[in-house]
C-alpha cells in the first residue's frame, strides 16, 4: 500500500497509548447488551457481525455493545505490526481497550470486508483464518488487507470468540494466494 490504512492509523493510536504516560484516549462507553441470536448461533453469524459491527460511514457510531456480545469477556485482541527496528510487535488489548484506541479513527469512515475463509472446527471449537479487506467508503478503493485469526467455542447455546489477532499485508508480507477468493 502506499499510504497508510485505517488499522495502521489504529495500531500507531495503539502504540502511543500504552508507551506514552501522556497520551489519553477518551473512554467510549458500552452498555452491555444480550446478543443478537443470529449473530451468534452460527460461525457464520459470528464471523459476518464481527465485521458488520465495525463498519459504516463516517460519523455514524459503531456498534459497540453488540460487538462486545461476540467474545468472551476477557477477551485478548492483538494487532501485529512492525517496529522501526523491521521487528514483529504485538500490540495486546482488552475489548474496552480496543474500542477507546479505534473509535475515533473508524468514526472517520471505516467498512471492512471478509474476502475468503478457511475453517477448521473439530467438535466445539473452531479456527477461523479470515482474510478481509479495507476501505473509507463502501464503494471505495481498498486502503488495506490482512488476515484476521479467529478462535471460537460453542457451549452448547453459542458461538463465542475467545482470542482475534491479526496483521495485515504489507510489501514483505503479501497474502498467499491460498488466502485470496
Amino acid at each position: 500500500m502506499t499510504r497508510p490504512s485505517v488499522l495502521t492509523l489504529i495500531v500507531l493510536a495503539l502504540v502511543a497509548t500504552f508507551t506514552s504516560a501522556q497520551t489519553t484516549k477518551p473512554h467510549v462507553e458500552v452498555p452491555t447488551i444480550e446478543p443478537r441470536p443470529a449473530d451468534v448461533a452460527t460461525l457464520d453469524g459470528l464471523v459476518a457481525a464481527y465485521y458488520d459491527v465495525i463498519s459504516g460511514p463516517a460519523g455514524q457510531p459503531r456498534q459497540w455493545s453488540r460487538d462486545r456480545t461476540l467474545y468472551i469477556p476477557e477477551i485478548r485482541f492483538v494487532s501485529m505490526s512492525i517496529g522501526k527496528d523491521g521487528q514483529p510487535v504485538a500490540h495486546k488489548m482488552s475489548h474496552q481497550e480496543f474500542v477507546d484506541a479505534s473509535n475515533a479513527e473508524v468514526l472517520k469512515g471505516f467498512y471492512e470486508k471478509e474476502i475468503h475463509r478457511d475453517t477448521q472446527r473439530f467438535g466445539n471449537i473452531a479456527h477461523v483464518f479470515s482474510t478481509y479487506e479495507s476501505r473509507t467508503k463502501a464503494d471505495g478503493p481498498v486502503i488495506a488487507r490482512g488476515i484476521n485469526s479467529i478462535e471460537a467455542f460453542w457451549d452448547g447455546k453459542r458461538w463465542w470468540i475467545a482470542n482475534a489477532i491479526w496483521d495485515e499485508e504489507r510489501k514483505d508480507n503479501p497474502l498467499p494466494a491460498t488466502y485470496l477468493p
